[in-house]
């Protein structure tokens, strides 16, 4: 049987900017590129709760989560199938301290993220977040 990751990745909004990360340049797969807060799921953990762990872990901040996940795609990384998991969340406090999973971060609108990322998947799931906005406007 081959193997095969699950992976959850958040676009965490703030006013009309979304966090951006930029890989460092000792990762194995996408070294410098830039992307969202992004992680693999642990064997038997609940992807909800490993995009919880993925932004406490590389992020620091506190950001209220849509349980639901907004997309879900299939790419490789490098060689492997990958499954990911998109979610969307509002920053609810605290500052961005980076882990060595990155060298870089900036709080972006969707057009500077998609011109930065090669992940067009990734910039049409920013542009959903932001066109059906989380929580819901009163």
């Amino acid at each position: 049987m081959s193997t095969f990751v699950l992976a959850v990745c958040a676009v965490v909004r703030d006013g009309d900017r979304v966090l951006a990360m930029r890989r460092a340049a000792h990762k194995d797969a996408g070294a410098g590129l830039w992307e969202t807060v992004s992680g693999r799921v642990e064997p038997d953990e609940d992807p909800l709760l490993a995009m919880q762990r993925e932004l406490a872990e590389e992020t620091g901040l506190e950001v209220a989560l849509d349980p639901r996940p907004i997309d879900a795609y299939v790419v490789r990384r490098n060689t492997t199938p990958m499954c990911v998991l998109v979610y969307r969340g509002v920053r609810a406090g605290g500052e961005v301290v980076q882990s060595d999973e990155h060298d870089d971060h900036a709080w972006l609108t969707p057009a500077e993220l998609r011109a930065r990322t090669p992940f067009t998947r990734l910039a049409d799931a920013v542009d959903r977040a932001f066109r059906e906005p989380w929580p819901p406007e009163r």
